[in-house]
């Protein structure tokens, strides 16, 4: 594990806000310690990552912890005991530490489910200092596997990724990152060419034999015919902007395929349509 500084000190930190709520802070920092007292070694993710991995603050009013799916339910019984008020607020991936006004994220998996917290995450973890106690943060490679599928209307995370790659590309592990993709490697593509449009100076950070390995795939896809299931995958994406297709086309939800243990959106639940489907 590589050790950084501090990242939770932001009078360094350009265009960071100086002043923080004391209180918020506090509600933090002690959740991050009684995981850790419990024997849970949680990983900081979100704004507190982003800036252990390239420098960049972000103002942010939550902590992300990101922990395995088998210790969610210890690491609630542990918050509750020490007066949180806790919450498994989607059992496919979150649940939620409250104290008063402020609130701790406990991520176990991305939201579509598909990428889970397991142990190859501690194992690449960095350690840095945050809000003043000694943690594991997040590795970027795993970061990149979260955030490529947040695809919402009102939230795109393509943006992180390019700060990841631009940062920190030259150093990243490709070999895992491609593994973590898997078949979904046009999503990954797809990032990569747009971080080469939004960065030409810095192609080098994305190694040519990832780039080269990748468009032959997309080529080689290109020679095959399309697939005869009507089959949509941006559910992956998103969990609202495909819906239309599924409950008006007759489309299938990939998520019903490729997500162990799914059972339902329970934010956007699908209306299953009586009669025929419609087609385009």
């Amino acid at each position: 594990m590589r050790l950084l500084r501090s990242v939770a000190k932001l009078n360094d930190v350009p265009g960071a806000v100086a002043v923080q709520d004391p209180e918020e802070m506090s509600a933090h920092r002690r959740a991050l310690e009684v995981l850790q007292r419990g024997g849970i070694k949680p990983m900081v993710g979100g704004a507190y990552a982003l800036r252990a991995h390239t420098g960049i603050w972000r103002d942010t009013k939550d902590l992300d912890l990101f922990l395995r799916k088998d210790q969610i339910q210890e690491a609630l019984d542990l918050l509750a005991k020490d007066g949180y008020r806790t919450e498994l607020t989607d059992p496919m991936w979150i649940g939620k530490a409250f104290s008063g006004d402020y609130f701790v994220d406990l991520i176990f998996s991305s939201g579509n489910g598909i990428g889970t917290v397991d142990e190859h995450w501690q194992r690449r973890a960095l350690r840095a200092e945050v809000l003043g106690v000694p943690a594991l943060i997040v590795p970027a490679e795993e970061m990149i596997w979260q955030k490529a599928y947040i695809q919402e209307r009102e939230r795109f995370d393509g943006a992180d990724i390019h700060h990841l790659i631009r940062a920190k590309g030259d150093e990243f592990d490709w070999r895992h990152l491609l593994a973590r993709f898997a078949d979904h490697w046009p999503v990954l593509l797809g990032h990569l060419i747009s971080f080469r449009f939004s960065f030409p100076s810095d192609k080098e950070k994305i190694p040519a034999s990832v780039m080269k390995d990748l468009l032959a795939r997309q080529l080689a896809v290109e020679e095959r015919p399309a697939s005869a299931e009507r089959m949509c995958r941006g559910t992956l994406l998103s969990r609202q902007q495909y819906l239309n297709e599924l409950e008006e086309h007759g489309y299938l939800d990939a998520r019903e395929r490729e997500v162990a243990g799914w059972t339902g959106d329970q934010a956007y639940p699908l209306k299953r349509r009586v009669g025929p489907a419609k087609r385009d």
